[in-house]
């Protein structure tokens, strides 16, 4: 406990400043994610607290992010869709979804998978990066020039024919539900269409039209009509804020720029009663559990997502680990990042029980802290509470911000969080792939792959997609590598450092064998030549595996193959310099003794020679 408090002083004014500037960022992912600004402050609260309480890094700061925040957008819409357009129904389903990707992540933090988050390849993570601050810039366009689509008439009256079909669909599925849909009778679909009030299929047009704006692809579609119909005073808040955000960075970074923005377009806003509008009003209570998760649970309105809250748990577990190395790096410690999964697993499932979106390790609130002397946990769980403190004490205030100010806010995000480091390489970076006639780098590629689908398609499958593509280019590169370094060739040709001295009568008999690193299935086609690329007139294949590190199952079959088609021509197989692992798995299959007896595996190539030479005397 001692050793808790040892930088009370330090942890206490990171804690106070980290959270303060990471206000007015939970409040825009909170409306931006469409639950509202109390989501997003109760995520940072929960987040920010018991992550720091939980995990592996002393400094970082969590809460709500980018990245974490576009994925619940999508979590969000999609459920709220499915259940009428209601988010109250929806609810139970979304918060459940987030539930589950916080017990994902504990999950991930106990099997000890941290270790190896550091794998995946850097266009996937670049590609996606960029697709997110794409996504929130386009996303938070609408909003900015006060454009709202379930609230323009002429937008939302385009879609009642299909609202009609929508409610006349599910009263036939409810009296199916209820075995009571007769094809030979319609009286009583026909006695429920006529409780359907034109209230009902406006609000079922309201939500198909905001489902049909939801999304980059959705706002590129209605922004013509946006720009149509531009609120001069929303656009002017949002310009205002944007203008102070970067401005006031050049005055001074000691105080938050966003913050300063907040401050003082809301004041604006609200001082000269300008009519404009604002957030979603924040309530001013202690936060209560959710427990329509648990009541109002049903199987089948989570399992369409499951993937996607295993997404979360990963997006969150490289997002937060990424930021433990930029923590590490500045404090010249060193974070545990199991202990770190753990952590904020049991951060986001907590804020998912009270109403809040899922967050990871936030960069620049995580680098605040350091700056302002932050060391220990205790800051983490500082900031938490001095949110908590903001919002029970400032709620009925914070509710008076406008939304465009947000829009302004998240439209700096999305600019910041964009990977200019990887897409200034792009000329750079060597052309190793055609497609057809054209040349293109593969990491470009993957790159581009990952940032058109995440923008226009799906975040979830996207990042599925960039890593096997990356895979798949790597085993190509590696498979072609091997092959072309692994050889097989008269001693008199090439040979090593100790093969120089092989005695002479033997070098037109004795052919060898260079495997030069791994033997997995993506180099098994050309060592699987390896039989036909060797003479009838040969007596013996001295197989160098000096340098073969590792061998796969795909591997380990092909050299099954290659041994019994060699021995089929009365050559004999000598191993020098088989490592451990290949032995292993050699053994598993008794390739090793049955088809190369020990006597036939040497440790050296000196210990080979002296063999072949005692059997021709």
């Amino acid at each position: 406990m001692k050793g808790f408090f040892s930088n009370f002083k330090g942890d206490a004014f990171g804690g106070l400043t980290a959270g303060i500037v990471a206000l007015p960022l939970a409040l825009a992912f909170g409306v931006s994610s469409g639950l509202g600004p109390s989501a997003g402050l109760y995520g940072a609260i929960f987040i920010s607290f018991f992550a720091a309480l939980f995990g592996g890094t002393n400094t970082q700061i969590s809460g709500p992010t980018a990245p974490m925040t576009a994925v619940s957008m999508v979590v969000i819409a999609g459920i709220i869709a499915a259940n009428d357009g209601s988010l109250e129904k929806a609810l139970p389903a979304i918060l459940t979804v987030f539930l589950l990707g916080g017990l994902m992540q504990i999950g991930l933090g106990v099997i000890g998978l941290g270790k190896y988050i550091r794998y995946i390849p850097y266009p996937v993570v670049s590609g996606f990066m960029t697709a997110i601050g794409v996504i929130i810039l386009l996303t938070q366009i609408l909003p900015s020039l006060g454009y709202y689509p379930k609230e323009d008439a002429e937008f939302v009256s385009r879609f009642k024919a299909q609202s009609e079909e929508v409610i006349l669909e599910n009263i036939l599925k409810e009296e199916a539900g209820e075995g009571i849909l007769v094809l030979e009778d319609f009286k009583e679909t026909i006695s429920r269409a006529g409780n359907i009030s034109q209230d009902d299929i406006l609000m079922e047009s309201e939500t198909l039209a905001a489902k049909e704006a939801s999304g980059a692809l959705g706002a590129l579609k209605v922004l013509p009509r946006a720009l149509r119909n531009i609120n001069w005073l929303e656009l002017l808040l949002a310009i205002g804020t944007i203008i102070i955000i970067y401005g006031f960075k050049r005055i001074t970074k000691v105080v938050p720029s966003t913050l300063v923005a907040l401050v003082i377009m809301s004041g604006i806003a609200y001082g000269f009663g300008l009519n404009y509008r604002p957030i979603e009003e924040i309530p001013s209570g202690i936060p209560l559990p959710r427990w329509e998760i648990f009541t109002g649970f049903s199987l089948s309105s989570i399992t369409p997502y499951i993937f996607t809250a295993l997404t979360l748990a990963l997006l969150g577990a490289i997002d937060s680990l990424l930021t433990s190395v930029v923590a590490d790096n500045m404090t010249k410690t060193k974070h545990k990042p199991n202990k770190e999964l753990l952590g904020q697993g049991i951060g986001n499932s907590i804020a998912a029980l009270f109403g809040g979106i899922p967050g990871a390790g936030a960069t620049i609130r995580t680098v605040v802290n350091i700056n302002s002397g932050g060391k220990t946990r205790l800051s983490g769980m500082i900031a938490g509470l001095v949110l908590l403190v903001i919002m029970l004490g400032f709620a009925p205030v914070a509710s008076k911000i406008p939304a465009a100010v947000l829009a302004g806010i998240l439209i700096t995000v999305g600019i910041g969080v964009m990977d200019y480091k990887g897409l200034k390489a792009i000329p750079s970076l060597p052309r190793d792939i055609k497609l057809g006639p054209i040349k293109l780098s593969s990491e470009v590629l993957i790159m581009l792959v990952v940032l058109v689908l995440s923008t226009f398609w799906n975040l979830v499958y996207a990042v599925g997609i960039g890593l096997i593509i990356a895979s798949l280019m790597f085993m190509k590169k590696i498979g072609d590598l091997t092959a072309e370094r692994s050889d097989v060739k008269a001693l008199k040709e090439e040979a090593w450092k100790d093969e120089k001295d092989f005695p002479k009568r033997l070098k037109e008999e004795v052919f060898i064998k260079h495997v030069k690193g791994p033997l997995f299935f993506g180099s098994t086609s050309d060592f699987q030549q390896l039989a036909a690329q060797i003479p009838e007139t040969a007596s013996a294949v001295i197989m160098r595996l000096d340098r073969m590190q590792y061998m796969d199952q795909s591997g380990l079959y092909a050299m099954e193959e290659m041994i019994m088609d060699v021995q089929k021509k009365d050559i004999k197989v000598l191993f020098v310099g088989l490592l451990r692992q290949p032995r292993y798995m050699m053994e598993r299959i008794d390739i090793i003794p049955d088809l190369i007896p020990e006597a036939h595996v040497f440790e050296d190539f000196d210990s080979c020679v002296e063999d072949l030479l005692e059997d021709i005397n």
